[in-house]
């Protein structure tokens, strides 16, 4: 089908375009900007007048919950998320039941998104076997089968020998090996940051050590290994400085932070709020400032939502016991947004973090509107106004720490290759 945006603000953080133009799609794909092609009949017509056109966000981080855990969510319903939140790719976690640890769970999954066509699903593969740290897996036919990274999730792999091994190998044959740092016996049974108000509230803490501690040791074995390493969801003031460093160095090193760190501190948990219960914890505010200074000067590369939804059941408990995750997709956007407007950043800076840069982490033609890329578009309006009601979320899991919060900016149209999925 043959599609013209008309009058909208195009932002194209890949090719530092941030102007009136419009976008030409013929065949799923961009076909022009600007100017009009030659012979072009639009068979359908967007006006995207007070709206900013960009590329489809890349989230590198969302749990789909399937195979395993569809009570607490299903492909049908976090797809749907991801394209009302103008999500066109997403990287999902492979701490799915069973781990995907097999090429044949990794296609199943695939086909099941292919399927739905709604959102790009790229799955994130199990380091080693049921994610339990002792042996690896078979990455050449993960990766065969459209794994785009690998990883333990949020399980510990304490072997550092493993750990070794797995970074040669993964260096050998060029894969990208994705962490999430967080000593596990340091962290064990805590569930928030170490500070005045888990100590107030009586709970069991995870101190910063327990995230740098294992950030030193993945960062020497990228050293010594040369393999591709991306620290996940990064949520301290240290550690920041231990990636800049690396950089520094010239480490083949990138990290992202959640969205709910860039706003939350510790404060936030208030009297035992459940929905702030998540892994890693929120930190303090010194940390919080560090996590926004990295993400201005570019140590931290991106932005994600780390879309974790959980059922209402295991959320209603004491904070201590109910199961940590929020959801996310919805709110990624907004909440770039407000980190840009509250740091005045310019927009087209701010968006390239869930844009653009994470499409190149996960080695992705994605997340730009060139000539001849797909036509993978959200388009948002900047000024309205909505507030945050669990409700009226897609998303499967309602539990987020912005229940309540009013967001600005939101998403009236997404288009995947060409179609338009979602339109408000």
């Amino acid at each position: 089908m043959n599609i013209q945006i008309k009058n909208g603000r195009l932002i194209d953080p890949k090719n530092n375009l941030d102007a009136q133009q419009d976008v030409f799609i013929i065949d799923r794909r961009v076909a022009a900007i600007g100017k009009t092609p030659d012979g072009f009949v639009a068979e359908q017509v967007i006006d995207a007048g007070g709206l900013v056109v960009m590329p489809g966000l890349v989230d590198v981080a969302a749990r789909l919950r399937e195979p395993g855990y569809e009570y607490k969510a299903t492909l049908e319903s976090e797809m749907s998320a991801a394209v009302a939140g103008g999500v066109t790719s997403l990287a999902c976690p492979p701490d799915t039941d069973p781990p995907l640890d097999e090429p044949g769970l990794v296609e199943m999954l695939k086909y099941r998104a292919r399927s739905l066509n709604q959102c790009r699903v790229f799955p994130v593969g199990a380091l080693t076997y049921g994610l339990k740290g002792a042996e690896l897996t078979e990455m050449v036919e993960l990766s065969e089968a459209g794994c785009k990274a690998f990883s333990q999730a949020d399980a510990p792999l304490t072997d550092t020998r493993v750990l070794l091994r797995a970074m040669q190998y993964a260096a050998t044959f060029g894969y990208r090996v994705w962490l999430r740092p967080q000593d596990s016996f340091l962290a064990r049974n805590g569930v928030a940051h170490d500070g005045e108000v888990a100590t107030r509230l009586g709970l069991p803490s995870i101190p910063v050590v327990a995230e740098t501690i294992a950030l030193a040791t993945m960062l020497q074995l990228a050293r010594e290994t040369g393999a591709t390493l991306h620290i996940c969801r990064i949520s301290s003031a240290a550690a920041v400085e231990m990636i800049r460093g690396a950089k520094a160095e010239g480490l083949n090193v990138t990290c992202d932070v959640s969205m709910n760190h860039v706003h939350l501190t510790d404060m936030d948990i208030g009297f035992f709020d459940a929905n702030c219960h998540l892994m890693p914890p929120l930190r303090s505010q010194r940390d919080r400032a560090a996590l926004r200074a990295g993400l201005l000067d570019g140590t931290i590369d991106a932005i994600c939502s780390n879309h974790s939804p959980v059922d209402d059941d295991a959320k209603q408990l004491p904070f201590a016991e109910a199961e940590a995750g929020a959801t996310g997709l919805e709110l990624l956007l907004p909440l770039a947004l407000k980190w840009a407007e509250q740091e005045k950043v310019p927009l087209l800076h701010a968006l390239s973090r869930i844009s653009s840069i994470p499409a190149q982490l996960l080695g992705q033609k994605m997340g730009h509107l060139s000539v001849g890329a797909h036509a993978d578009i959200c388009m948002f309006d900047p000024q309205a106004h909505w507030k945050v009601e669990p409700a009226a979320l897609k998303s499967q899991g309602k539990n987020t720490p912005f229940n309540g919060y009013e967001m600005q900016g939101r998403v009236r149209y997404t288009l995947l290759d060409g179609q338009l999925v979602f339109q408000q």
